[in-house]
């Protein structure tokens, strides 16, 4: 059986850490980061990063259905910090987090997760059998690679670093 705990990723954007802030905690444009997210939509009138905001989040790896969750925002400090928890049945609890330092004129970006409710064997079954996800750590590693680099490249040619 797969095991999952938590994993990060960090990286130097030449951008300052408020225009790289407004990228990450706009869950709207995160079908344009990440190779998971297809469509996310803020819930019950948010418009916008806030604790307590909800939006519902369709995901979907290549070939395999898609699902959905409904993540809620945990954590709102613009310039700083950005941070989701998502509960699935059987799935656990992930905890998605931004962390965001000035860093040589730009910001040094850190994306993590963290697994704070396992997955249950039911859950394993289902992600291994029915979505393919055979080394799901791996496959999210991946993904915030691809994530990081994609912010990276919008944020410096939306606001670059001066």
């Amino acid at each position: 059986m797969q095991t999952l705990d938590r994993d990060e990723l960090t990286v130097h954007v030449q951008a300052p850490p408020d225009a790289v802030y407004r990228l990450v905690s706009d869950v709207t444009r995160m079908t344009e980061f990440s190779p998971e997210i297809r469509r996310c939509v803020w819930l019950d009138g948010a418009d916008g990063p806030a604790v307590g905001a909800r939006f519902r989040a369709t995901n979907q790896l290549p070939r395999r259905p898609p699902w959905r969750n409904t993540p809620i925002v945990i954590a709102a400090e613009p310039g700083r910090e950005f941070a989701i928890s998502r509960t699935e049945p059987f799935a656990g609890t992930l905890v998605w987090r931004y962390r965001l330092e000035p860093e040589d004129g730009g910001t040094r970006l850190t994306e993590s997760y963290e697994v704070t409710r396992p997955i249950t064997r039911i859950g394993w079954f289902i992600i291994g059998t029915l979505f393919g996800g055979k080394d799901r750590r791996s496959d999210l590693h991946r993904g915030m690679q691809e994530t990081l680099r994609t912010i990276t490249t919008v944020a410096e040619k939306e606001a670059p670093a001066r």
